[in-house]
């Protein structure tokens, strides 16, 4: 018999409905119920859940379920991260269990328990100093064990110090010859090793994240290689003097092992780093010792926004304007704005830095509510990489690249220097043709009218895979249609790039760094320490536009950028300038003087005549411009209703449903805000076998856009159309795709 007057928990679960569900304390429970994790029922299902209210039962209420079990001794999530969290439900209007699942690493949304946060290390055994004149000189056991003769090691100095060395051990350990053993999280900390002096802009920079007093937000705007690392760095260390902690994003797994070593080098503190490259175990790991205070810096990419900081003191987005902050699934956050959100109430400063910043970014510095930090000038003796367009109108062309192009790599590398030529196009190339028929190889699950989304082309012609849903399949060996032999790859992507250019240049390295070639853990990095400083040739996607520093770049060749020139996406150009101003930032970082040629069909084209001789900033002037005169972000504020089926008439339907309720809420408040289009089908109507509609909000203030979804929203939950598709809601949407 269940006590009448044991409270009710309100429990959040990972469910998309937009409630909470009430279960039994199966004793008294007490205040700090709220933020616990429990375990609970859930039809034939158990389930996780954070509980997010507790009350006193309702009189007549019905007998409730009680909870199966508590998971932790006190709330895991409570204070501003659970406040913040509370806050990106209303704002993305998704259901709060859902969102809290989304912030809690896998493991502890599985109820696993908070893990242990100490560091590991290894030293030899006894029988291993005895066993080490016996080891096979040279071998990497034997190296190892000279290492760890000497002194024990943690396994993040090992990381920096010996390539293969968990083999290596793994090998001693099976021999009784070595041991790895628990230690302190700080005390594997490093010396803090000097850095250059701050250049005066840099300087002025630091002095005002120093000065800042509470929340303030801050851009900091520095053009590719004027050092904004190095003011991170300064701001960071002040913040650890004042004993807080510092959160610091990055958009990219690559950019973290380099910034990683750059951070443990300088701060002398353990840097802990976070991201989708660790395992479920490392990742709790990391979050727990955030949550504990242990953990003082925090290097993460998008989802380590949700990292604890009881102890906060500082937020920094590295590269603030990168697409890969906002989430394109599940719950649609950006973690650059949820990092505002958070430092607006932790009361500390967050600097977004950014040698392009966004848009909207930049409309909130110019216009005061950002304080505005500028870095104008390149650090040290570096200097601004000369900027050339080369017209490919009428030239012959090899995989893409002509023959000035081939002319000038072939001059830098003779020069001792390294070459990036960039194609933002991984593969082979993008269409498999026949020559005789005109057939080509098309996705059977994406596209719409009848007409599927051509298949990229890899592994030199063998394999067929769609970059847009996952699907593979081999390279027929015969045209379907005709049955002729005439099968040619049509375009170029960065295999194909590289095939040629190891054949044109078969005396240097020719290294490919795309998604394909980076997918094992810190591939990226192997790859460039291979490389190190020798003359040599990278071949790569936007990965390598991001924050790397590459000594020896002399030049950057930009291939293939007139696809992104004309496109109905109103932030197309706004991508385009941003990745040809970074890409173009890696060459003549260091003492060698850069060069860049853009080689394009169009070099006439207003945007590159804009970017060459007025920069970024007057791009930006103009792209602001033409977005308030059209009423686009940050002019007007904007959500996308999509929805999707196996059948083309259910999206439609549910957003036709949809679009009733949204104008009676409109109507209910009695103005005409959001503006609202559609249903529509998508720009791409199928992909992955689902037909696909949206529905576009839009309203010149945010409010009014708030306010209407959230009278709507819970209505179209009920919809009896919504249970017939799969249906996303997302607030401030990046691509309207």
């Amino acid at each position: 018999m269940s006590d009448p007057a044991a409270p009710v928990l309100q429990v959040a679960l990972p469910v998309p409905l937009p409630r909470l569900f009430d279960y039994r304390a199966p004793d008294a429970a007490a205040p700090d119920d709220v933020g616990r994790r429990v375990r609970v029922g859930f039809g034939p299902r158990e389930l996780v859940g954070v509980v997010a209210a507790v009350g006193p039962p309702a009189p007549d209420a019905p007998e409730l379920r009680p909870i199966l079990e508590r998971l932790d001794p006190a709330p895991l999530l409570h204070g501003e991260l659970f406040d913040s969290l509370r806050w990106l439900a209303r704002y993305t209007h998704a259901p709060l269990g859902e969102v809290l699942a989304t912030a809690l690493p896998a493991a502890l949304r599985r109820g696993e328990p908070l893990p242990d946060t100490h560091a590991w290390a290894w030293r030899l055994t006894a029988q291993g100093e005895a066993a080490l004149p016996g080891l096979r000189t040279g071998s990497r056991p034997a190296r190892l064990a000279a290492l760890l003769q000497a002194s024990a090691r943690d396994e993040d100095a090992l990381d920096a110090q010996f390539e293969g060395w968990r083999a290596a051990a793994r090998s001693l350990q099976q021999r009784g010859l070595a041991e790895r053993f628990a230690v302190p999280a700080s005390a594997i900390a490093p010396a803090p090793q000097p850095g250059p002096t701050p250049e005066p802009e840099q300087q002025a920079a630091i002095d005002a994240i120093r000065a800042a007093d509470g929340f303030a937000p801050m851009l900091l705007d520095g053009v590719t290689g004027s050092g904004k690392t190095e003011v991170y760095l300064h701001a960071i260390a002040d913040c650890l003097a004042r004993g807080r902690q510092a959160l610091v994003l990055v958009p990219e797994i690559g950019l973290t092992p380099q910034l990683l070593a750059r951070f443990r080098a300088r701060l002398g503190v353990p840097v802990h780093a976070t991201h989708s490259g660790l395992n479920d175990n490392e990742r709790a790991r990391v979050w727990a010792a955030a949550w504990r205070g242990e953990a003082r810096v925090v290097v993460g990419t998008r989802s380590a926004v949700f990292t604890p900081l009881p102890d906060a003191g500082l937020i920094v987005v590295d590269e603030e304007h990168d697409a890969s902050y906002k989430q394109q699934d599940g719950i649609r956050y950006h973690a650059r704005d949820f990092a505002i959100v958070r430092a607006r109430a932790l009361a500390v400063p967050v600097l977004l830095g950014s040698a392009t910043p966004s848009l909207e970014t930049l409309h909130n510095a110019t216009g005061g509510r950002y304080r505005y930090l500028r870095l104008s000038r390149r650090a040290g003796a570096a200097r601004p990489p000369e900027v050339r367009v080369t017209d490919v109108r009428k030239r012959p062309l090899e995989a893409g690249l002509s023959q000035p192009m081939f002319d000038a790599i072939g001059a830098e590398l003779d020069a001792g220097g390294q070459v990036l030529v960039f194609r933002n196009r991984r593969g082979y190339a993008p269409v498999l043709l026949c020559h005789d028929c005109g057939w080509s190889a098309q996705c059977p699950r994406c596209g719409g009218a009848g007409q599927g989304r051509p298949m990229t082309v890899h592994a030199q012609g063998r394999r067929l895979q769609c970059h847009h849903c996952g699907h593979r399949r081999p390279a027929p060996p015969a045209c379907p249609d005709c049955a002729s032999l005439a099968l040619q790859p049509q375009g170029v992507g960065t295999e194909r790039i590289e095939e040629v250019l190891a054949v044109r240049f078969p005396d240097v390295p020719v290294l490919r760094i795309d998604r394909g070639s980076t997918r094992r853990r810190d591939a990226m990095e192997r790859l460039l320490g291979d490389l190190g400083e020798r003359p040599g040739i990278l071949v790569g996607t936007q990965m390598l536009a991001k924050g790397h520093d590459l000594a020896q770049l002399g030049l950057v060749c930009v291939v293939g950028i007139d696809e992104g020139l004309y496109s109905a996406d109103f932030r197309s150009h706004e991508k385009l300038a941003q990745l040809l101003i970074q890409v173009a930032g890696r060459a003549g970082r260091a003492q060698r003087p850069g060069r860049v040629l853009l080689q394009t069909h169009h070099p006439d084209h207003p945007l590159l005549a804009t970017l060459i001789h007025g920069g970024y900033h007057a791009f930006a002037a103009e792209a602001l411009a033409l977005r308030e005169a059209a009423g686009f972000p940050p002019f007007a504020s904007l959500a996308l209703l999509r929805a999707e089926a196996r059948h083309a008439g259910p999206p439609l339907a549910f957003l036709q449903a949809a679009r009733q309720v949204l104008e009676q809420a409109v109507a209910a408040r009695g103005g005409e805000d959001p503006a609202i289009s559609g249903p529509m089908p998508a720009p791409m109507p199928r992909r992955a076998g689902m037909h696909r509609a949206q529905l576009l909000l839009s309203s010149p203030t945010r409010p009014a856009l708030h306010a209407a979804l959230h009278a709507a929203v819970p209505a179209i939950h009920a919809l009896a159309e919504a249970r017939r598709v799969r249906w996303s809601l997302d607030v401030d949407p990046v691509d309207l795709y």
